[in-house]
């Protein structure tokens, strides 16, 4: 098929388009600035158009310019904005008619769960109106796929919490840290996300998609430390507002402040999957969907970045993720290239051993470091 990728060089829409290539489709790469798309290693395989979706012509003329499209994938979200909701709610409907008037057939979206409990955060409310944006009259059917956190490497919910057992010996256990929650490997939503271009094998429809273990955050941050070989001890936080827990989360971690705000928000409700899951109709990857700790196994299996086309596994870091991404000691690594020698640089892998606490100021100093090097900059 002719399928058509927004938010392309975003860590799940970068990973698509590897696997979408892998599979034979034609695909055509969209992004505000198309110089961008050179940094990826698959750009000379696309075909690269410039879209800004909050622009209702810059969709319209987009459209005009990627000739016939069989299918969208609607990637788009402005988490960690400000005003994202609303920018979000005219983004989609401007892509949707774009789509119609082009003759596309099928949208995907991928967005969350939304629990049906109590008032929602920002962030989950904008998930479903998204979904109601991107269904116009006489426009193309659509495929809501929901999923709650995605384990891989680059990530920004497993980078919150890699980032949480890495540099906390005593990790804070909030009272949501107990509500249940359904991860999903990065390799099973790429694999859900595929199958849902095919109209033949699944009905324009919400599903939502899911790793075959029900657990809480608590739970996952216990799997991370039993993966990663880091014993440490847990320290109940009652009574504390979540707007404060936001707070300290966004001033502790490098993930951009607002981002991981709207993330915490969210972790305030159960993140179940309804009832309509994707699995009912389409079979599993080969070998079968992947359990918390085998993903998590394989986010933290490699330590260096490489192009996103190249990668062994879609669970590691690729050279296109955020700069925060891949811990403390893979950050501390790539800045310490920039100012260290040739001759010294295998010795960079014992990085790796420094606690985490430790890694983190020591990051801190290094990001300082470079900033005020000419010429220097992250290899």
């Amino acid at each position: 098929m002719r399928i058509l990728v927004t938010g392309a060089t975003g860590y799940v829409g970068s990973r698509l388009v590897s696997a979408l290539l892998d599979q034979g489709h034609d695909v055509v790469a969209t992004t505000r600035n198309p110089d961008r798309l050179a940094d990826f290693g698959w750009h000379d395989q696309v075909s690269g158009v410039e879209l800004d979706a909050r622009d209702e012509a810059s969709a319209k003329k987009a459209f005009a310019g990627a000739g016939p499209i069989d299918v969208v994938y609607y990637l788009v979200h402005g988490i960690g904005q400000p005003d994202f909701r609303d920018a979000d709610n005219r983004a989609a409907a401007n892509v949707a008619n774009a789509a119609k008037d082009a003759g596309v057939r099928r949208i995907v979206y991928l967005g969350g769960f939304v629990p049906d409990d109590g008032e929602l955060s920002e962030h989950l409310l904008s998930r479903a109106e998204v979904a109601d944006c991107l269904s116009v009259d006489g426009g193309p059917d659509v495929v809501w796929l929901g999923a709650a956190m995605i384990i891989g490497s680059g990530s920004t919910s497993f980078e919150m919490l890699r980032y949480v057992g890495d540099r906390f010996w005593l990790m804070p256990m909030p009272a949501w840290s107990a509500n249940p929650i359904d991860p999903i490997s990065i390799r099973d939503v790429l694999s859900y996300l595929g199958a849902a271009a095919d109209a033949d094998r699944v009905p324009a429809g919400a599903y939502d998609v899911v790793g075959p273990d029900t657990t809480s955050y608590s739970d996952l941050l216990r799997a991370y430390a039993r993966v990663s070989g880091k014993w440490r001890a847990e320290v109940p936080v009652n009574g504390v507002n979540n707007s404060v827990v936001s707070w300290l989360t966004a001033a502790v971690l490098p993930v951009p402040g607002g981002l991981a705000a709207d993330l915490v928000d969210s972790l305030d409700h159960p993140m179940m999957a309804s009832e309509a899951r994707l699995r009912d109709l389409v079979p599993d990857p080969p070998g079968g969907l992947l359990g918390i700790d085998d993903a998590i196994s394989r986010a933290l299996s490699s330590d260096r970045r490489r192009p996103v086309n190249a990668l062994a596994d879609p669970h590691h870091l690729a050279d296109t993720d955020p700069p925060w991404a891949g811990g403390d000691a893979v950050r501390i690594q790539q800045l310490a290239r920039a100012v260290t020698p040739s001759i010294a640089r295998p010795a960079l892998g014992l990085l790796a051993l420094v606690p985490g606490p430790v890694a983190g100021a020591l990051r801190t100093g290094l990001d300082t470091l470079i900033s005020f090097t000419p010429g220097s900059k992250p290899a």
